[in-house]
């Protein structure tokens, strides 16, 4: 095996925008090739993701008829991280030397997996998707009541989570929601899915994200300052394990597929959660960044509460959690979510985060993406 570094990355802005979601993609592409010092046609590979937006394939119209092989992923939320898993195993493997992968997404208005008709009355918001009874919203809720519950979760922690991705948003130029919200804006704003209100939830939007990869002793051909890819995992779901699409849980619960893929990327990194210095985790609605905080080994159930009150994950704090606002600032188009959180973390790496930037030069970074029905996928960088 060859050690693989990310030496380009591009990002299209979050948000909503009058362009193709491909179109969006390819923007980030152009801008890897140029931040790498190469072109499309330099590339041996290419993956790209997209849940919604059509065959990222297609994008080679767009880009450059080169012949090069091109392979479509589809992972849920965790499309990205497939994309880039995919790539890493392709230059680990020894079967090319350059590559890239690509994510992008261009989604409807409303929540995902709300198909009910538009209301004719209330300035044509969907009342159904609107009000939480889509089918994430509703398990995203069962989930963290549970979570709380069980371990003694406040209210006032979940606002925290919101607060915090919002003020992070707000210093991020590539983010969709740069309004930072106080907790008690986050508290007070409309409930769609007990105990989460509206700014507790990421949305679903558009993106692209694109980054180039090499073997690792080829990196300095085209960065003086390369990003490594130390491991790339994906896991599914256990028998037992509580998901979004269960519809029984058996009586022996087992654990989620986050905590197996945490393990083994730690194990293939060759290190452990005391030793990362900055995280972007799956925050979906901000129960999930709390129960994520755990499930990746950061703390143990029910520490998070006093992290959080501790300010441990701000930017300037002890572990700094989604310092690009993550899906609650960004909002989430599918395909390009997950490659969002190693760009963020490239640029953190790489000293090059503006306003946002984690004092204490950071040296290592954690992400982490989850996908319903119970896939997730974890990457670990090291300068």
């Amino acid at each position: 095996m060859s050690d693989v570094a990310i030496v380009g990355i591009g990002m299209h802005p979050f948000g909503r925008h009058s362009i193709t979601g491909m179109e969006q993609g390819a923007h980030a592409v152009r801008e890897a090739c140029q931040d790498a010092g190469i072109s499309w046609h330099d590339l041996q590979f290419a993956v790209g993701g997209s849940h919604s937006a059509g065959n990222p394939d297609r994008m080679v119209s767009m880009l450059g008829l080169t012949g090069l092989q091109f392979v479509n992923v589809a992972n849920g939320c965790a499309t990205g991280g497939t994309a880039l898993g995919t790539a890493y195993n392709m230059i680990t493997a020894g079967i090319y030397d350059l590559g890239i992968a690509i994510g992008y997404d261009k989604h409807d208005r409303g929540a995902f997996a709300s198909d009910e008709p538009v209301h004719p009355v209330n300035g044509g918001l969907d009342w159904y998707g609107g009000s939480g009874m889509a089918i994430n919203p509703q398990f995203f809720a069962i989930k963290i009541n549970r979570y709380m519950q069980k371990y003694g979760i406040s209210n006032q922690a979940l606002a925290k989570v919101a607060a915090k991705a919002t003020r992070n948003g707000a210093m991020n130029p590539m983010a969709w929601r740069q309004q930072a919200f106080s907790e008690d804006e986050v508290l007070q704003s409309r409930m769609l899915a007990y105990p989460l209100t509206q700014y507790m939830f990421c949305s679903p939007g558009e993106g692209g994200v694109a980054l180039i990869l090499c073997r690792a002793n080829q990196a300095h051909r085209y960065t003086s300052k390369p990003i490594y890819l130390k491991s790339a995992v994906m896991r599914s779901r256990r028998f037992g394990s509580f998901e979004v699409k269960a519809s029984w849980l058996p009586k022996e619960e087992n654990v989620g597929p986050t905590v197996d893929a945490a393990e083994a990327a730690f194990e293939q990194a060759g290190i452990g959660p005391n030793d990362i210095d900055l995280a972007q985790l799956q925050d979906t609605e901000s129960g999930a960044e709390i129960m994520h905080m755990a499930e990746n080994g950061f703390c143990k159930d029910g520490e998070q509460e006093q992290m959080l009150a501790d300010g441990d994950t701000e930017i300037n704090g002890r572990f700094p959690i989604n310092t690009d606002g993550g899906c609650i600032a960004n909002g989430e188009p599918i395909g390009a979510s997950g490659l969002r959180q190693v760009y963020e973390n490239v640029l953190q790496l790489r000293g090059d985060a503006g306003p946002r930037q984690v004092q204490d030069d950071p040296k290592v970074a954690y992400t982490h993406v989850y996908g319903a029905p119970g896939i997730s996928g974890v990457t670990i960088l090291s300068r």
